[in-house]
């Protein structure tokens, strides 16, 4: 019997270019240090099971593997292999699914129950895609310190996850290793990023694509969609640099269709002036990808720092512009820059969910605690974490090494990782970054 394993893959902010891309521009996303965690415990002969344990979630279903529509999937015009490009879903599939959903959390309201159906869609469709009836049973517990529906890429950090943990599972990905040649990690980044993308069309329906590529490499991405008929041009910064940032949650709910149709209007009302502003981010982005392709750039020197600092509050003041911020959001740029602790934008649709700062170097510690106590007082939910960090990663068996071999390490097991509490307990049992000196997580990296 396989050994349980773990995937891990984290979530994104677009630090330059909302609303300018849904308008054909270019915008820059980056990984941050936020991630899911997926744990795949692989169940004896005998059981005939998989099951989906979303804890965080409350999603929790169990499908039996040989009533599953293996028919359908593996018709011969139908089956598609670990290394095809599936650029849409196939209508005939996701139909066969539908009864295999019906019995998703039926208890449950029917905006809750939707999530939860959707999510089950998403691994169904990929379960189906890439495994065969004799698949193990298994179970795939998630865990993540994403928050759900701020714009920070948590559906996409899931599916990277499922689709590198049904990848592993059929054996058809290599490492990662230290030896690993560039151009082959490259290849096994892009088949988890091509499946992460269908189970994003599951749940999405037209997604651009850029979170699950973020999720599935790390670091950033510069990408835009010039014509919606066709697929989104993404092209990774392998070389963006760690940077500490500052995420805090307006807590404020907000609908992207609402603040992008909001713009739609403006640029009917005053098609010249909102021309101007979105060209004007697009230079943002242009003069952000200029500096990160420059031969002798630097990426943690204080005048990268500032740079990017500049670009960040100038990209603020264009989306302001443009009608897409609200009071929370500018209530938190006002006490950062009070505080003059960094450079603040909102990231995503605005209207509400999340804002990002870009921290100053050699902040004073008690500069830190008055800003979380005004943050906190206000109703306002902080995230300290980094920018442009690590894509997937797999920690192979699901033991964490954390000193000598004589030592052995701490094995993850399904009940340690259902009981860990909160984003805090999750970071502390299994964190990628928690402890530097825990050896286990390996990584699969792009070529600089």
């Amino acid at each position: 019997m396989a050994p349980a394993f773990m995937v891990s893959a984290p979530g994104k902010v677009i630090v330059f270019g909302e609303h300018a891309v849904v308008h054909g521009k270019a915008a820059l996303a980056a990984a941050i240090s936020l991630r899911s965690y997926l744990l795949v415990t692989t169940l004896s002969k005998s059981h005939r099971t998989i099951t989906l344990n979303f804890r965080d979630l409350g999603l929790n279903h169990t499908w039996d593997i040989d009533t599953l529509p293996w028919n359908v999937f593996h018709q011969p015009s139908k089956k598609k292999f670990y290394y095809d490009l599936v650029t849409e879903l196939d209508p005939e599939l996701v139909d066969a699914i539908q009864p295999h959903l019906e019995p998703v959390s039926r208890h449950l309201p029917e905006d809750q129950r939707k999530i939860h159906v959707r999510s089950a869609s998403s691994f169904l469709y990929l379960f189906l895609s890439l495994g065969s009836p004799q698949s193990p049973g298994a179970i795939y517990t998630l865990r993540s310190t994403i928050p759900t529906g701020a714009g920070l890429g948590s559906s996409a950090s899931v599916c990277v996850c499922l689709s590198a943990a049904l990848l592993l599972q059929i054996r058809t990905l290599a490492g990662p290793h230290p030896d690993q040649p560039p151009e082959e990690a490259e290849t096994q980044i892009e088949r988890i990023n091509r499946w992460a993308f269908v189970g994003e069309m599951c749940i999405h329906g037209n997604p651009s694509g850029v979170d699950n590529t973020v999720a599935s490499g790390g670091k950033a991405v510069i990408f835009k969609r010039p014509d919606y008929l066709k697929p989104s041009i993404v092209i990774p910064i392998p070389q963006f640099p760690e940077l500490p940032l500052l995420l805090v949650d307006t807590r404020q709910s907000r609908s992207t269709m609402t603040e992008v149709a909001k713009v739609g209007e403006l640029k009917k009302a005053h098609p010249v002036v909102t021309e101007s502003i979105l060209n004007a981010i697009d230079q943002v982005t242009c003069s952000a990808q200029r500096l990160l392709e420059e031969p002798d750039f630097v990426g943690d020197s204080k005048e990268t720092l500032a740079h990017f600092g500049t670009l960040i509050r100038i990209n603020h003041g264009f989306l302001v512009s443009l009608g897409v911020s609200h009071p929370r959001l500018e209530r938190i740029r006002e006490l950062v820059d009070y505080a003059d602790m960094g450079w603040t934008k909102l990231t995503g649709a605005g209207g509400g969910g999340c804002a990002m700062t870009l921290l100053r170097p050699d902040i004073q510690p008690e500069v830190v605690r008055d800003l979380e106590q005004k943050l906190d007082s206000e109703g306002f939910t902080k995230y300290e974490t980094t920018l442009g960090g690590r894509g997937i990663g797999v920690l192979y068996p699901a033991v964490l090494r954390t000193g000598s071999d004589e030592e052995g390490g701490v094995e993850i097991d399904q009940q340690k990782f259902e009981n860990a509490e909160g984003p805090e307990g999750i970071e502390e049992l299994v964190g990628v970054g928690y402890h530097e000196h825990r050896e286990g997580w390996k990584f699969w990296e792009r070529a600089t």
